[in-house]
């Protein structure tokens, strides 16, 4: 499925209006759509910034491209309320640039709404390879809300997003559902100590109910199966979900069902070939009865 570039979700017309022809310095006109070097000083994290900045081996490679060659691609910011400037594309590059020992960053520096900036800091990141589950879940909710801010309608948004991602609506319902789950809980998703599926299912349990199932799950050390999430679920909407319930619940052990097959050999030589199976089992409980009452001992 095709993916509509950057410069067509944040409506600019040709490459020149998105980047600028020139470079301007910090203390230049600062015409709307041009690209401006910002010191770093005066860059700030987008609010509630999903995607996760690590100081890992791809950084270590961004910094040494950012030593040798600079910043390629100016990242995208916002003029900020309080003063400097939001950033809304350019996290890693910023980080990378301060590591390098760089005292500015290109950026291109336009007004945008809260909606627009959401949209194209979550388009702008999405399609990358490393993110997590827990960063995925939150940009997705995010750019959700924000298209039904201008006015879209829920299924339509869902329709939209996917066909911009190339997931599936049903994908993405379902990190939109995950996004409802406590940090805790995203970061036991995250490192596969808590299913997915069972994660939508804990999903709809309040703030605080959702901090007890990751506090028995911490104490206990265990894995919840999707039938036991579901159970949680189901005691939380009928109204009795506690720890105690949880606890209980989580370390039941259901005991095997025994199940014992005679050899045609030995049956034949103990039993009549005319008995029935109904029979020979009839006599069998019977020794057993009569066994027991002499203490079990054989």
């Amino acid at each position: 499925m095709a993916k509509r570039n950057l410069g067509e979700k944040i409506k600019l017309s040709t490459y020149d209006e998105m980047f600028g022809t020139d470079t301007f310095g910090h203390d230049d006109q600062k015409s709307e759509g041009q690209i401006i070097n910002v010191p770093l000083s005066e860059l700030y994290t987008f609010k509630n910034h999903p995607f996760k900045v690590l100081d890992d081996e791809k950084m270590e490679e961004t910094v040494e491209s950012v030593k040798a060659h600079g910043v390629l691609v100016p990242g995208i910011a916002r003029p900020r309320k309080g003063g400097g400037y939001e950033i809304i594309s350019g996290h890693r590059r910023r980080r990378a640039s301060e590591i390098a020992g760089k005292t500015e960053m290109p950026f291109m520096v336009r007004e945008y709404t809260d909606d627009e900036a959401t949209i194209i800091m979550v388009d702008s990141n999405i399609q990358r390879e490393d993110i997590s589950i827990s960063e995925k879940a939150k940009a997705y909710s995010m750019k959700y809300e924000a298209m039904k801010h201008q006015g879209a309608a829920g299924g339509i948004s869902l329709e939209k997003m996917s066909e911009e991602s190339g997931e599936s609506r049903k994908t993405i319902q379902r990190y939109i559902c995950l996004a409802r789950l406590s940090d805790e809980l995203l970061e036991l998703v995250d490192n596969k100590k808590l299913g997915v599926m069972q994660g939508l299912e804990i999903s709809y349990l309040d703030e605080t109910q959702q901090s007890i199932v990751y506090k028995v799950i911490e104490e206990l050390g265990c894995v919840i199966s999707v039938e036991q999430a579901s159970r949680i679920r189901e005691a939380d909407k009928k109204g009795y979900l506690n720890e105690a319930y949880i606890k209980d619940m989580l370390t039941y052990v259901k005991q095997p069902v025994r199940k014992v097959v005679f050899n045609q050999k030995k049956l034949d030589s103990y039993f009549e070939p005319n008995m029935s199976n109904s029979d020979i089992e009839e006599l069998i409980v019977k020794l057993l009865d009569e066994w027991k009452k002499k203490g079990g001992q054989v």
